[in-house]
C-alpha cells in the first residue's frame, strides 16, 4: 500500500465536542479533547490531512464507489482502521437495500437518526454534519442494483471522503457519527464470508467457481470425451470398461494437479467439492494432503445445478465450517486460560496485550456490546461506567463500544480477529479473549 509515514497530531477542540455518537447503542456525552497522537498512516491510497490550522486548503477528494457489487474481502479494513480525525466528522451508514420496501424503511430510519444527531451536536459541528449528509445523499437515495442487499456509506465532507459499497450480504441498519469510520459490522461480515472455491465435477467434466460474498465467478473448466455405449463388433465389454476407468482416473488426476497448482487457494477459506456420483471422493484421494486439508466439504448435486443454487449451498457449507473453526479457537483460548498458557481475557488485559503487539488472535463474541469509555486526552479506554474525568490524566471522557476500539487496535497491530456466535466460557470472561504470540 505504499510507504509508512509517522505524523504527530497536536489537537485542540472546544469543550462541547462529542467524542462519538453511537445511536444504536448508547447516549453520547460531550467532552473536550487536547492530546498528542502518534499515528502511522499509509498514504498511497487513503488521504489524511496534516495537523489542523486555520485556512487549511481542502483535501483532495477521495471517492470509492465501484460500479458493481463488491466482496467484503475487497474492502481494505486495515487501511480504513487507520483513519482518524480530531472531530466527529466521519458518518457511517449501513442500510438494507434488497428491495424498494427495504430502501424506504432504511431511508426513514436514517432520516430519523440524522434529525436526532443534528439536534444533539454543538452548533459549531452542525454545518459540517449537514455537508457530510449532503455528500452521502445521492448514495442513500439511489435505487437498488440487481443482487444488492446491503449498502455501506462512509462519508466525511471536511475530509472530502466518500466510500460507497454495495454488497449481496445482510447487516442490520446502523448510523454512526465518529472520529473514524465504524467498521465492526464489516469485520463481522468478513469473518463469515471469506472467499472460497467450489469445484463442480463428475467423471467427465469439471468446472471451477470462486464465490466471494455471494458473487459467483466461473474461473474455468475441463472435460474428456468418453464413449458411454459399447457398440456391437467393437471392443470387448471388459476392455472398454478398463479403458474407460483409465481415462477417468487420468482426467481426475489432471484435475487434482490443476487444483493443487491454484495460486490463490491459500488466500481462500478453502474448497467445496460438488457434483454427482463418486468422482468427488475419488478426487479427494488424489489431492495432496495440504490441499485435502483445505476441503470444506462435499455436496451431492447434479452437474446441471444453476450457479446461484450452488452458491447458496456452498455458502452454508462454508459458514458451517467457519462456525466450527471459530468454536475451535474459543476452545483453544479456554484451554490456554485453564492451563495458564499464552492467553489474555477481559477488556483491560486484552487491550494491554494488543497495545504491546503480543496478540496472535483476538476472539470476540459476535453481536456483543461492551459499554465503556475512552479518554479524549490520552486515548485510554476501558469498560464500565464513564467517569467524568480520566483517572490516568484528568482528561474528559465519553462513552464507546469497547469492542470497536479493540477491533481497530487489532487491525493496527496485525492481530487476527475471530468472531464467535455463542460460547458460554467466552461470555463468562466478558465476551473477549486473546491467544498470545508470546
Amino acid at each position: 500500500m505504499g510507504s509508512l509515514r509517522v505524523h504527530w497530531y497536536i489537537i485542540y477542540s472546544s469543550s462541547t465536542l462529542p467524542a462519538a455518537i453511537f445511536w444504536n447503542m448508547f447516549n453520547s456525552s460531550y467532552s473536550s479533547r487536547i492530546f498528542i497522537y502518534l499515528f502511522q498512516k499509509r498514504t498511497a491510497f487513503f488521504y489524511h490531512h496534516p495537523p489542523y490550522v486555520l485556512m487549511q486548503p481542502k483535501p483532495e477528494f477521495t471517492s470509492i464507489s465501484p460500479g458493481n457489487l463488491v466482496a467484503v474481502t475487497e474492502i481494505d479494513l486495515g487501511a480504513l482502521s487507520e483513519i482518524y480525525d480530531e472531530m466527529e466528522i466521519y458518518l457511517s451508514i449501513y442500510m438494507k437495500s434488497a428491495s424498494t420496501s427495504d430502501l424506504d424503511a432504511s431511508r426513514s430510519f436514517i432520516a430519523s437518526r440524522f434529525r436526532a444527531m443534528e439536534k444533539s451536536l454543538p452548533p459549531e459541528l452542525r454545518e459540517s454534519f449537514r455537508s457530510t449528509v449532503s455528500l452521502a445523499q445521492e448514495a442513500t437515495d439511489s435505487p437498488s442494483w440487481k443482487g444488492e442487499r446491503l449498502r455501506v456509506i462512509l462519508a466525511s465532507s471536511p475530509e472530502s471522503f466518500l466510500h460507497v459499497y454495495r454488497m449481496g450480504l445482510e447487516a442490520e441498519p446502523l448510523v454512526v457519527l465518529d472520529t473514524s469510520p465504524f467498521l465492526l459490522p464489516l469485520a463481522r461480515l468478513r469473518d463469515d464470508y471469506l472467499d472460497y472455491g467450489l469445484l463442480l465435477l463428475d467423471s467427465q467434466e469439471a468446472k471451477l467457481f470462486v464465490i466471494r460474498s455471494r458473487i459467483i465467478e466461473e474461473m474455468g473448466g475441463s472435460s474428456i470425451d468418453l464413449m458411454n455405449k459399447h457398440k456391437k463388433g467393437g471392443w470387448s465389454q471388459m476392455r472398454f470398461s478398463r479403458l474407460r476407468k483409465g481415462a477417468i482416473k487420468s482426467f481426475l488426476t489432471q484435475v487434482a494437479e490443476d487444483v493443487a497448482n491454484l495460486d490463490n487457494l491459500q488466500d481462500m477459506r478453502g474448497l467445496v467439492l460438488a457434483g454427482p456420483g463418486e468422482a468427488k471422493g475419488q478426487l479427494m484421494e488424489l489431492l495432496p494432503m495440504q490441499v485435502r486439508d483445505r476441503v470444506l466439504g462435499l455436496l451431492d448435486v447434479p452437474m446441471g445445478t444453476i450457479p446461484s443454487e450452488l452458491g447458496k449451498m456452498g455458502d452454508q457449507l462454508a459458514l458451517d465450517n467457519e462456525r466450527s473453526v471459530s468454536k475451535k479457537r474459543a476452545e483453544e483460548l479456554k484451554a490456554n486460560v485453564l492451563k495458564g498458557q499464552l492467553s489474555a481475557y477481559g477488556i483491560d488485559p486484552v487491550r494491554d496485550a494488543l497495545t504491546h503487539g503480543s496478540v496472535n488472535t483476538l476472539i470476540m463474541l459476535s453481536n456483543y456490546v461492551v459499554p465503556g469509555w475512552i479518554c479524549e486526552k490520552c486515548q485510554h479506554f476501558q469498560e464500565g461506567n464513564r467517569p467524568e474525568v480520566c483517572p490516568q490524566c484528568g482528561g474528559r471522557t465519553s462513552q464507546v463500544n469497547v469492542l470497536e476500539e479493540l477491533y481497530e487496535l487489532a487491525q493496527r497491530t496485525g492481530a487476527e480477529v475471530e468472531f464467535v456466535e455463542e460460547d458460554e466460557f467466552l461470555q463468562s470472561i466478558g465476551g473477549v479473549g486473546a491467544i498470545l504470540r508470546y
